[in-house]
């Protein structure tokens, strides 16, 4: 357990304490910016191959137990992770790295960003409590909380780095960060057909396909959860 604990405070470590701080500014400044974003991502992949191997090879320690129960739920919560996480990634994301010119374009606060501004760190963030939810062991609990960490804590500090962009205020203006609440604010609505379309596809094809490969990725049958 020890390994896994220090894996996911690698992991978390470097984008919560690196990326999106003043010493990401430093470290560009010294080195370039893509000499910057080859090693930031040479590293977290070394941090997730641990997390997932210490994981897999963490001992068993039951806190509340696997929930046998409602099934159906939590299949239900991460077909709707997958949603907020593939839409998410194949959108034009005005949040993403790079994606700051979306900000001076003609309502950028279209689709899935209509819900939210941070639809894949929202996807991520029901996704890990449906797991740790689910299994409900220490195992499970300190990796799946690694990446609710990052789910809750990133949205923030994206808008941190963002905020110096002239455009951010207007974007923020139209979003929220917790999924509706700009739409019940009034402050933008909600258009299905932006959202009923080949992206919305991509994701269920990509639940089912996780799905039913779920034990030959990770090892584990999607019994309990996915």
């Amino acid at each position: 357990m020890l390994s896994l604990s220090l894996a996911v405070a690698f992991f978390v470590g470097i984008h919560l304490f690196v990326s999106g701080t003043p010493l990401r500014a430093k470290l560009v400044a010294r080195m370039g910016e893509k000499s910057y974003m080859l090693l930031f991502s040479i590293f977290s992949f070394i941090g997730l191959i641990w997390m997932i191997m210490a994981y897999r090879s963490a001992p068993y320690i039951e806190l509340w137990g696997q929930i046998s129960s409602g099934r159906w739920l939590s299949s239900l919560l991460i077909l709707i992770a997958f949603m907020f996480i593939v839409m998410g990634m194949l959108s034009r994301n005005p949040t993403a790295i790079g994606g700051e010119s979306l900000l001076t374009k003609d309502d950028p606060a279209r689709g899935i960003f209509r819900i939210t501004r941070h639809p894949f760190l929202v996807g991520f963030a029901i996704w890990a409590v449906t797991h740790m939810i689910y299994n409900g062991d220490l195992g499970s609990n300190i990796f799946f909380g690694g990446f609710l960490i990052l789910s809750i804590f990133g949205p923030y500090a994206i808008d941190k780095k963002l905020s110096v962009n002239d455009n951010w205020p207007d974007f923020v203006s139209k979003t929220s960060i917790f999924p509706f609440i700009a739409i019940l604010d009034q402050r933008n609505e909600l258009v299905l057909k932006e959202l009923l379309t080949w992206r919305l596809v991509v994701a269920f094809i990509v639940y089912v396909t996780v799905f039913k490969l779920h034990i030959f990725m990770f090892g584990v049958a999607p019994v309990i959860g996915m």
